[in-house]
């Protein structure tokens, strides 16, 4: 994030759009989620509660293992678009979703 010791003025953290492939856990809140081809286990406790479940299909917004919100397909899709276009960043924001382990 901008104004974090060690990361450059012109750096941003972004989130980054991943499909839910497969509920792992509920009451732990954990969902298996893939993001440009790379699958991995998320936390969806911010966006799963009490009438707001996340299910299997769902899009979310994803970042550094935390689903922040859900989105609808159309927006996942034109925000990957624009990602892949920004280049750099979005090759980060993947590289810390790899690096990312929650188990």
């Amino acid at each position: 994030m901008q104004g974090e010791p060690g990361i450059g003025e012109d750096a941003m953290c972004l989130g980054i759009p991943g499909k839910i492939v497969e509920i792992l856990d509920e009451d732990l809140m954990l969902a298996k989620a893939e993001v440009g081809g790379v699958r991995r286990n998320i936390n969806i406790g911010l966006v799963h509660h009490e009438g707001e479940k996340v299910e299997v299909g769902d899009w979310v917004l994803i970042h550094v293992g935390f689903a922040l919100s859900r989105i609808d397909e159309a927006e996942a899709r034109s925000t990957l678009r624009a990602l892949e276009q920004i280049g750099d960043a979005y090759e980060q924001e993947l590289a810390e979703l790899r690096g990312s382990r929650i188990e």
